[in-house]
């Protein structure tokens, strides 16, 4: 017996000769406090007539199974978490009806009494493997459908899923039913199902295909302290940004945005169905980086309806491109497209310090990592696969040029819409749009583990003019590997006590030392800073005259983003002893004050 565990094999064997079609979804919520009905018909067809192969289902106990038109008996075909069908014909029709549970745990269908009013609120979440605790679905994300929802509740709910709301049917006294229409082919994981009494402020934005439909929902009690305008301009911006970046219209056919209590995760991406966290309604005031960061969570979601629902990884392998790229996409758009200009430091400064943290530890391992089953899945959800995944991603694209990974992004899209795809279908339309091979860059990369460090080496002469400028790398943790970096090398002058960049360097540095011509007969500037605008995933430190100017200028850097390069600089140099704590802390609380940043 397998448990509720499923392999790559397993996946694999069944996608190669089962496509799905359609799911109708039948759920009744008002038959009990801890269970709820649930029928699923689904559609789908065998390459290889009478073969076996199995449905996902998990649920306290199965009624009735049909498979074209033959009752089998759940006591020999349902094991707590599989249906076996041990012969499938060429087209087939199998309708499920089952008990399912409703938890508290935020996985499957969620249900949540509000301690305030008694008020029940319910929702879904299915990522990685949940769909199956609501309805009998091939649960992985290679095999798309078309799903149609049909839910019964009390009438005075609000009733969302993936499609547009249709108005509610009265069934009986204070019960009604809401008939989705269908979605288009999207995978189990981002179907979304959610219900309750909650309030909602609607807007509308125009896109490339038309008007879209936008709400944002919360429970009544969490009301008065929804600050909806801020989260519907974010969303638009977003909109926008996105469109004309993809080159590539919204795919489905409304956006909502539900703030749900006792969330599990920070959002989850559900197709025109977004379930978010409702820590990020403030009760209260907050520090700015809180609403920043909330930004960043609306538009790291709304990048995925591209990259994860329009375009899906294949297997769960992927997650990390998937998750990656949303990271990397929404940072993009906070700093170009909405007033979180600064949005790059927040990305040094939070995502890429975990990323150097977790790479320095002994538990370390590569980006892309071999998911074998489920359960592995859920064990690479860190900051590998979250903070170092978007770095990496990061530097990709200042390997390749920001115009050509853009290029290769909406060749991607045109030709993948709809599909799923691997890490390889990507690079085969940035290696032909940016002409660089990219096979040996992923395999230093994305494949090993650890960090590089770069270091300069600067020669003046009598006069302060440079004549020798190398850049010396290092393996600083991991594999013993030096890696490939595209980076900017700045050059700042001190003015009136605060650095004024007066050059900026771009080069590719490879191996154990690149030279830096460009430096060779210039005067020598008050600093010289190795990855300047962090577009390399390195630890970096300072030749001496630039590490004696910044630790007696602690507040010399005027933008937030070399500043904070600075000082993670410096901190790392003390949390690997080349430097005393007693000499940091002065340097530190130097730096604090007149800190305005948030982050």
């Amino acid at each position: 017996m397998p448990g509720t565990n499923l392999t790559r094999d397993e996946a694999q064997q069944r996608a190669a000769h089962i496509a799905t079609q359609s799911y109708a979804v039948e759920l009744d919520l008002t038959t009990a406090a801890d269970t709820f009905r649930s029928v699923t018909t689904a559609r789908f067809t065998s390459s290889a007539p009478g073969s076996e192969t199995f449905v996902d289902l998990i649920a306290p106990s199965v009624e009735s199974i049909t498979l074209n038109g033959e009752s089998l008996d759940p006591a020999t075909h349902f094991d707590g978490s599989r249906i076996s069908l041990r012969s499938v014909a060429a087209d087939n029709e199998l309708v499920v009806e089952a008990t399912c549970a409703f938890m508290n745990t935020g996985e499957g269908m969620h249900r949540f009494v509000d301690p305030v009013d008694g008020e029940v609120y319910v929702y879904t979440q299915f990522e990685v493997p949940d769909a199956r605790r609501v309805m009998a679905v091939f649960e992985q994300p290679d095999l798309k459908a078309e799903f149609t929802f049909t839910l019964t509740g009390p009438s005075h709910w609000q009733v969302l899923s993936n499609a547009v709301s249709p108005p509610a049917e009265p069934v009986r006294d204070g019960v009604a039913i809401w008939r989705f229409p269908a979605t288009p082919r999207i995978p189990t994981y981002v179907t979304a199902l959610v219900a309750g009494p909650y309030d909602v402020v609607r807007d509308s934005v125009e896109g490339r295909a038309g008007e879209i439909p936008l709400g944002v929902f919360c429970r009544r009690s969490m009301t008065p302290h929804l600050d909806a305008a801020n989260i519907l301009a974010c969303t638009k911006a977003g909109f926008a940004y996105f469109e004309e970046m993809f080159d590539s219209a919204y795919p489905f056919t409304k956006y909502d945005q539900v703030f749900a209590p006792e969330y599990n995760w920070g959002a989850m991406e559900n197709a025109g169905c977004v379930t978010i966290n409702e820590t990020y309604i403030f009760r209260g005031k907050v520090p700015e980086t809180h609403v920043e960061r909330r930004a960043l969570t609306i538009l790291h979601e709304l990048a995925h309806m591209w990259f994860g629902d329009l375009v899906t990884m294949r297997w769960w392998d992927d997650l990390w491109l998937n998750e990656s790229f949303a990271e990397w996409a929404s940072t993009a758009c906070q700093a170009e497209a909405t007033e979180w200009t600064g949005a790059w430091t927040t990305f040094c400064t939070q995502e890429k310090a975990w990323a150097y943290r977790q790479d320095q530890l002994s538990s370390t391992h590569p980006v892309v990592a071999p998911i074998r089953d489920l359960r592995e899945v859920e064990t690479n959800f860190d900051g590998i696969t979250y903070a170092k995944g978007a770095s990496v991603l990061k530097q990709l694209v200042a390997y390749v040029g920001r115009d050509e990974f853009v290029a290769g992004l909406r060749s991607y899209f045109a030709k993948h819409s709809w599909g799923n795809t691997t890490l390889n279908d990507l690079l085969v339309e940035l290696e032909q749009a940016s002409g660089r091979d990219l096979r040996s860059w992923v395999h230093k990369w994305l494949e090993t583990s650890g960090v590089n460090l770069l270091r300069p080496v600067i020669e003046i002469d009598e006069q302060g003019m440079i004549t020798s400028a190398v850049i010396e790398q290092s393996v600083a943790s991991g594999d013993d590997l030096l890696r490939p970096h595209r980076l900017e090398i700045g050059a700042y002058d001190l003015v009136d006590g605060r650095f004024v960049r007066t050059g900026v360097i771009s080069l590719d540095v490879d191996g154990p030392r690149t030279a830096v011509p460009q430096l060779i007969g210039a005067a020598r500037p008050a600093v010289i800073l190795v990855n300047d605008a962090d577009l390399a995933y390195a630890k970096i430190r300072f030749d001496p005259l630039s590490l004696a100017a910044i630790l007696a200028h602690p507040r010399g850097f005027t933008d937030t983003l070399p500043h904070s390069l600075a000082l993670a600089a410096v901190w790392d140099m003390t949390r690997d002893a080349q430097m005393r704590a007693r000499d940091y802390l002065p340097f530190a609380l130097a730096a604090l004050d007149g800190e305005r940043d948030s982050t």
